[in-house]
């Protein structure tokens, strides 16, 4: 039986890379974002392919909280189930501290955070009725320490991270597997803008070990592992005087 995956922030970036990814595999998509033109795109492209593979669409901001949950029951109904939710949708705006930028803060911690909440929220509802499933949430590097400039995608990351933790310790023996991936500097159009991207990989490699990640329900993993498994320990004990000039 084919196995079915709802992907939100599906229309471009990571989310549209891992949609194709496990579409090549198999995979049924459930795809949500705000522009529903592009995920109507993506749906003629994976037909181009020709993947015979079952795919629905919907408009969803997962920061309208109200209707996470009821776009997810709806894709679930069409696509008859879903096995594997990508809490995936995200922003970052590069806000400063106190710079008169708060709104963009606000965005950030609704979207990344709270909208991912609420994600992960309806599908475990969901997972709980049905038996089982799988819950994989995107964190970042950045949730590892509070980086100049990112102050408010760093907390919405490490927010994620912790409560895809208190998820696992709420329902050990509910058949419920969680996946929190901290995904370094994959080359999409949230950090196109920056000068800086150390260890920069492709798209289409950051998919690839996505999905390898979800197919293996690996608890917790960097991505890539290599060198980030080894950054993320520098990071956690550079002097903030260091951080400062990051």
């Amino acid at each position: 039986m084919t196995k079915k995956i709802f992907i939100t922030g599906a229309s471009s970036g990571i989310g549209r890379a891992v949609a194709l990814e496990m579409a090549a595999r198999g995979y049924g998509l459930a795809l949500a974002a705000r522009r529903v033109e592009n995920l109507e795109q993506l749906r003629d492209e994976i037909k181009q392919k020709k993947i015979s593979v079952p795919v629905a669409v919907r408009a969803l901001d997962v920061a309208d909280t109200d209707r996470v949950a009821p776009v997810f029951a709806e894709l679930a109904e069409e696509l008859g189930g879903v096995d594997i939710v990508f809490a995936n949708a995200g922003v970052g705006l590069g806000e400063r501290i106190g710079g008169n930028e708060f709104d963009k803060a606000r965005k950030t911690v609704a979207v990344n955070l709270i909208g991912a909440m609420a994600t992960v929220d309806a599908a475990v509802a969901y997972f709980l009725a049905r038996g089982g499933g799988h819950v994989v949430g995107i964190s970042s590097v950045a949730a590892l320490r509070g980086m100049p400039k990112s102050s408010a995608y760093s907390a919405s990351k490490a927010g994620i991270a912790v409560y895809l933790e208190a998820l696992r310790a709420e329902t050990p023996g509910k058949n419920i597997d969680v996946t929190v991936l901290y995904p370094g500097y994959i080359d999409t159009p949230l950090n196109n803008m920056l000068k800086n991207r150390p260890f920069l990989i492709s798209l289409e490699k950051g998919a690839r070990i996505i999905a390898d990640r979800i197919e293996k329900k690996t608890r917790s993993a960097f991505v890539p592992a290599w060198p980030w498994a080894v950054v993320a320990r520098l990071l956690k004990i550079l002097p903030t005087s260091v951080i400062a000039r990051m």
